[in-house]
């Protein structure tokens, strides 16, 4: 079973998969790599998800998919995702996320 562990942000042992539907009409199953907050941005949650294709491939260099993250108030279980949209809010994102990803090795 996955487990959450919210002081390092990581996704533990068995990783989550998402099936995303995506704007143009594809679909991609992407495993969640981290789930994150940043304060800067008043405690916005963030996921982080690459491509299941790119993480079970022998290439280091899979791209991550970075979306905002909002669960549900009213059901936890239920979650929305949104597109990042500004270039500060991306560069924000990517370095609160570095950080995190570093603290793991």
């Amino acid at each position: 079973m996955s487990e959450f562990n919210e002081v390092d942000n990581i996704i533990e042992e068995e990783t989550p998969v998402l099936h995303l539907e995506l704007e143009d009409g594809t679909e991609q199953d992407c495993a969640v790599i981290a789930l994150f907050s940043v304060e800067e941005l008043d405690d916005q949650e963030y996921i982080a998800l690459i491509t299941v294709e790119d993480l079970e491939s022998d290439d280091e260099e899979g791209a991550l998919l970075l979306y905002r993250y909002n669960e549900d108030p009213e059901d936890p279980d239920t979650f929305s995702l949104d597109n990042i949209e500004t270039d500060e809010e991306y560069e924000t994102v990517t370095a609160v996320l570095d950080e995190i990803l570093e603290d793991e090795e």
